[in-house]
């Protein structure tokens, strides 16, 4: 394989995801049905249940039949052969603290890395049987291409994001409120969820104040693909980022002023 990414590669690439989101989804789905689920909780205080675990199971060992040669970078399990052309990133169930509560706002999220670089991601919520898929330059959701919406100030906006405490813990500093109450509406339909509903163009701006690797590389090309611009909360490149900030281009960079003042 050359350092280029062919198209038919990508398109290669874009169908095993789909089986791959296949797989997850009867999973997780399996899981939301029951009553309860078991749940551990990890180092960092964050909750993990055994969907989380079989899920991340399984599509590893989907990748490593299909495609040895292929890096993996999980949430639960860690990273294999993370230096190799191509990775693939994956976070089982992105919101668990919804998924324990029955609540559909999380999702399915995987992405595949080429040298270092996001090239594709999806997003799958596994209640609603929606599924989003992008490459950088387009995003479809249920094969339906779709962009961002064209909102075109903070006052006229939906701002989403996943935890208010997270906001007032990880960016004391930033005009965070000011942001909050100069939008026109505002929820905390967050995690991978929020991110489909900007790409999708059903919200305008999405603000979160912390995110792993796993929950960032297959944002992007799902994102990018939509047309929207992103960044950190100061501006910067988010591609390695810990914030992110997304929305159309002219509504991004009136939000980031407003962090930044």
């Amino acid at each position: 394989m050359s350092a280029m990414l062919s198209e038919k590669y990508l398109e290669e690439m874009k169908t095993f995801a789909g089986t791959l989101a296949d797989a997850a989804r009867e999973i997780v789905a399996g899981y939301h049905a029951l009553p309860r689920t078991e749940i551990e909780i990890k180092a960092d205080g964050s909750p993990v249940t055994v969907a989380d675990k079989e899920c991340e199971r399984r599509l590893r060992e989907m990748i490593r039949k299909a495609f040895p040669s292929h890096g993996i970078i999980g949430e639960e399990f860690g990273n294999e052969n993370a230096d190799a052309e191509f990775v693939w990133s994956l976070d089982p169930v992105d919101g668990t603290k919804s998924f324990i509560s029955r609540v559909p706002l999380y999702g399915i999220l995987f992405g595949l890395l080429h040298e270092g670089k996001p090239c594709l991601g999806v997003i799958d919520q596994p209640v609603t049987r929606e599924r989003i898929v992008g490459d950088g330059k387009t995003a479809e959701l249920n094969g339906r291409r779709v962009r961002v919406a064209e909102t075109p100030a903070v006052e006229q906006a939906l701002l989403l994001t996943t935890d208010l405490i997270d906001c007032e813990e990880h960016h004391p500093h930033e005009n965070w409120n000011a942001l909050l109450h100069r939008a026109r509406l505002f929820r905390t339909w967050g995690d991978c969820c929020g991110y489909m509903m900007v790409a999708a163009g059903r919200a305008d701006l999405m603000a979160d104040p912390v995110l792993s690797p796993w929950d960032l590389y297959p944002l992007l090309p799902i994102l990018e693909g939509a047309g929207a611009k992103v960044s950190d909360w100061r501006g910067n490149d988010a591609l390695g980022a810990t914030s992110v900030l997304a929305a159309n281009p002219r509504l991004h960079d009136e939000a980031l002023k407003i962090l930044l003042s």
